[in-house]
């Protein structure tokens, strides 16, 4: 596992997008904390990512998403949604149902028709959005343990499981606000 400052990603930009391309599971930061994740098409990526979390064999992840339009032409989007969209970027999860359930692999949200939705205001998007598909997003930490604020505080089994971490020091965000506007009603977590 190696450690990649936002620096050097702009040295090695192809190298490291063709990494996620591809399916390694890496570190990343966001607007709130540091996440977990993989490249959202790949279901060999996103189960090694269930199992490395432990404790979620079917709990939906998130995914954060390339762009706005992406999440137009793929999910369901009501007046009452469209409005937390305009909120969008920001550190909020949205809840929305997914009308084109093969822009993701199939075990991202396993058995359900939603998806949460993050679109953070943070220099990685760009990175996401280069990419072209979704990625997880879901705290880097083992389910129900403290979610990783720094180097100093990553568990080594997912130390040890990833490919990379692209760091840009401590984080005292917390995990973003969850809104649930998959029901027809916006309901806030």
């Amino acid at each position: 596992m190696e450690i990649v400052t936002q620096a050097e990603l702009r040295l090695r930009l192809e190298e490291i997008l063709e990494k996620i391309e591809q399916g390694a599971l890496f570190i990343y930061p966001t607007d709130t904390i540091y996440g977990i994740g993989c490249n959202a098409l790949h279901q060999k990526s996103v189960e090694k990512l269930r199992q490395l979390k432990q404790g979620r064999p079917t709990a939906p992840f998130s995914i954060w998403v390339p762009s706005l339009q992406w999440v137009e032409k793929n999910c369901v989007i009501t007046k009452q949604s469209k409005q937390w969209l305009e909120q969008l970027p920001g550190p909020i999860t949205i809840i929305l149902n997914i009308k084109n359930k093969k822009a993701i692999a199939n075990n991202v949200a396993p058995g359900i028709d939603s998806i949460g939705i993050r679109y953070p205001d943070h220099w990685f998007g760009k990175i996401v959005e280069m990419i072209g598909t979704p990625i997880i997003t879901t705290s880097a930490n083992k389910t129900g343990d403290p979610f990783m604020t720094s180097i100093e505080n990553l568990d080594s089994d997912i130390h040890k499981s990833i490919s990379f971490i692209i760091y840009e020091g401590p984080k005292e965000g917390r995990p973003s606000k969850i809104v649930n506007a998959s029901e027809g009603n916006v309901r806030e977590r």
